[in-house]
């Protein structure tokens, strides 16, 4: 249940809310809105009476939520939710583009590809200090070594870290370094890490796993704001289909169907889900085109050597084509969105 508080509720009579929600066992979840307060219920396993909460001071109306995703859905929030981090931001006005290694290989590797990613005026910057892998033969990452590498990245260049975490020890140094937690397609229903990141006081990246329905998806993130974590972005990497052209197909419809049932910003992977270079920039183009909150691109200064998908990892000249190319795709569809909510 939703209960929406007056635009003129005092902290008094949204506490005193808060005090009969946990009274009878229920979590509380603030949700501030442009105008006025809302306060949202899980851990009841029916419907939540509305008699205690109507008649409270302050309280303007209870509404029941339907979804059996309730703190990521529309109902409880209409507004869109931005992440904000400094001046960077995804799922506001800019065009989110978080570029970088698949895997930290090296400092110089990784600082080069850092030059070229904010050289672009991009504000984030991926790179896998952890690398789950299918073999366990493959490269898994340099570990917190990687993640030094990528502290310095910030340093240098005033870039916002994005970088995964495998399992939970992993998790604990991840938030101590990063600014973004990703947890990548093989743990989204790896329950016990999705609530230790909701126990996280920094964005948490989630990306779709390889063959999850839109509801899975959404109950993923649930699960990390059921925890108090509410900046989740959703990431639509790809998933198993029966074309054998790539890697994944890159389900882009699903964008449009999340930002229709949820307020988390949604972005997409065309470098994850193609495998293959050549592919990246028209999916890159095509996410951009269909309404996505930015791009999660994989870069390389030398792709032919690198340890973890090479193949995929755009050259620089590739990606300073791509970004110009995205960036004036999403102007356009910004401009005809703003022109739709005025008529």
């Amino acid at each position: 249940m939703l209960i929406v508080m007056k635009p003129d509720a005092s902290d008094h009579e949204i506490q005193r809310v808060i005090q009969i929600i946990e009274s009878v066992g229920l979590k509380a979840h603030l949700m501030p809105g442009s105008n006025r307060m809302a306060i949202g219920i899980t851990g009841n396993p029916g419907p939540v009476d509305p008699s205690p909460f109507a008649d409270l001071p302050g309280v303007s109306e209870c509404v029941r939520v339907t979804k059996p995703y309730k703190l990521v859905s529309r109902e409880l929030r209409p507004e869109r939710t931005v992440i904000r981090l400094g001046e960077a931001q995804i799922g506001g006005d800019e065009f989110a583009i978080i570029a970088g290694v698949c895997a930290v290989e090296s400092r110089e590797q990784t600082l080069m590809t850092a030059a070229a990613v904010a050289e672009m005026g991009c504000r984030f910057f991926r790179g896998g200090a952890f690398k789950p892998r299918t073999s366990p033969y493959a490269f898994q990452g340099l570990g917190e070594e990687g993640l030094k590498i990528l502290s310095e990245v910030r340093e240098q260049y005033g870039l916002k870290i994005v970088t995964e975490a495998t399992d939970e020890p992993a998790l604990d140094l991840v938030e101590r370094y990063a600014d973004v937690i990703q947890i990548g397609t093989r743990n989204m229903q790896n329950f016990s890490l999705l609530r230790r990141a909701g126990q996280a006081r920094k964005p948490v990246l989630l990306k779709r796993g390889m063959a999850s329905t839109i509801e899975e998806f959404l109950l993923a993130a649930e699960y990390i704001m059921s925890e108090g974590n509410y900046q989740v972005i959703l990431c639509e990497r790809g998933v198993r289909t029966f074309a054998n052209h790539t890697r994944f197909t890159l389900d882009l419809s699903l964008v449009p169907a999340i930002q229709g049932i949820s307020h988390l910003p949604i972005i997409v992977d065309p470098s994850h889900s193609t495998g293959k270079r050549e592919k990246v920039i028209p999916l890159a183009r095509a996410g951009a085109a269909v309404g996505a909150d930015g791009l999660l691109v994989d870069v390389h200064p030398y792709p032919e050597r690198a340890l973890c998908d090479g193949p995929q990892a755009l050259v620089f000249d590739m990606f300073r084509d791509m970004v110009q190319q995205v960036r004036a795709i999403a102007e356009i569809v910004k401009i005809h969105m703003e022109e739709g909510i005025t008529k």
